[in-house]
């Protein structure tokens, strides 16, 4: 019998639709947080490549310090925050993460108790934090609550150990990508005025030492660089087959594995970064209140925590080399119960990370971020506060997507800058 076209047009379509159904039958919970846990997986991958090149990069510097070593790890660093920042959209909902992320990108610190510091600037005290200009680096005996601590010998043993979050102050941050950062760049003294830090390279030469104690101050970036390797290593360990985190994700079944990654979008995109990240510091219009304060990369800071999120619900991730990975994802499993809350979320996303592009080319052509924040600059404010509206409306799509999918209540992280402002300034 011959079928005529417009049957087998339609016996086309038919089998079309039959197979995208069965497409979007095969997209479980189940395979979506198996998913998840493989974007993880190739993120911190990722993350630990470029720590160990920044590693590599810092090694280079301390054999021959110049201009141009230094410049060499400043960029490893800057391309080490790449793959670094799509991870934190992980550490919300996974205690795994939550837990050992201060060690590796805690802020903002009292970079006093590190090195040198500017006093006009920085102060030289603190009512809160006795190690405020304990400046380790210079002193080979520090005093921790009542106690001398011998700090002759830095190694990542002595950083993590004794210096992190000594005295029990969050502000004291030895560890991580910003103590590294420190060092690299120094204070940025330009308050909203354009520039970074502008550390010397001379400031780690054995032969002709600027700021005294380079020996020291070699001693304290290699450590830290070591222990950021080793605490990669740590994470990118925990998401691989058996590790401790898939192994949490496994236990808490599909609906505590949705439950996982929604938290961690919601709570990244309101509390974290909409509030304590940026729209505080938009409120105080203060420099000192931004991500990367010293090598004013905050900029990128922000776009690639966005550009996580996002990746988390669409189920794909670009690798540094340049290849994809995909899989099932959270939007397919929304698009089931809602294709139009569905379409709204990934809208609202692109959205967000279009403002937050255009922060970025801003920062990169006109001013950094931290003149952006300052008071009384109506059009870089407007620019901020676009990418803080962004993060905002996608949020209660995220909130929308929960209901879809019948998950409950979540309490995602708030904040007091966007809920409550006044009290910023109580």
């Amino acid at each position: 019998m011959t079928v005529s076209k417009p049957i087998k047009a339609a016996l086309l379509a038919t089998t079309l639709c039959v197979m995208a159904s069965n497409a979007q039958a095969e997209t479980t919970p189940e395979a979506v947080i198996k998913h998840y846990a493989d974007l993880a997986e190739a993120k911190y991958a990722d993350s630990l490549a470029t720590a160990k090149t920044l590693d590599a990069a810092i090694d280079a510097f301390l054999a021959a310090p110049s201009e141009d070593t230094l410049k060499a790890a400043r960029d490893a660093w800057l391309a080490s925050r790449v793959p670094y920042q799509q991870t934190e959209v992980y550490r919300f909902g996974n205690a795994i993460v939550d837990d050992w992320e201060g060690r590796v990108n805690a802020w903002p610190l009292d970079e006093g108790l590190i090195d040198y510091v500017d006093a006009d600037y920085y102060g030289s005290e603190s009512d809160e934090n006795a190690l405020y200009t304990a400046n380790v680096i210079a002193n080979a005996k520090i005093n921790i609550n009542g106690e001398e601590v011998d700090a002759s010998k830095i190694t990542p043993e002595f950083i993590s150990g004794t210096l992190q979050e000594a005295g029990g102050i969050e502000a004291n941050v030895a560890s991580g990508y910003h103590a590294i950062e420190f060092l690299l760049w120094g204070q940025d003294l330009n308050g909203t005025d354009a520039g970074s830090g502008n550390r010397p390279a001379t400031d780690f030469s054995l032969e002709n030492c600027s700021n005294d104690h380079c020996d020291r101050r070699r001693q304290y970036l290699s450590a830290a660089s070591d222990l950021l390797v080793a605490d990669l290593e740590e994470m990118a360990a925990n998401w691989q087959a058996g590790g401790a985190a898939r192994k949490a994700l496994e236990e808490a079944g599909p609906a505590g594995g949705l439950t996982t990654i929604l938290t961690g979008m919601g709570s990244l995109s309101y509390g974290e970064l909409a509030g304590e990240r940026m729209k505080l510091g938009l409120l105080l219009g203060d420099p000192e209140e931004e991500h990367d304060c010293f090598s004013d990369n905050t900029h990128n800071s922000h776009l690639y925590d966005a550009v996580g999120i996002r990746n988390v619900y669409l189920g794909s991730y670009t690798k540094v080399d340049g290849s994809v990975v995909s899989g099932p994802s959270l939007s397919e499993l929304v698009a089931q119960k809602d294709a139009a809350i569905d379409g709204e979320l990934k809208a609202d996303l692109d959205a967000t990370i279009a403002s937050m592009e255009t922060m970025a080319k801003r920062a990169e052509a006109t001013e950094a971020y931290d003149q952006m924040i300052a008071s009384g600059n109506a059009e870089g404010n407007a620019v901020v506060q676009a990418a803080i509206d962004g993060l905002v409306k996608q949020t209660r799509s995220i909130e929308r997507a929960i209901a879809a999918l019948d998950l409950g209540t979540i309490e995602l992280e708030g904040s007091d800058s966007l809920d409550n402002p006044n009290a910023v300034f109580e």
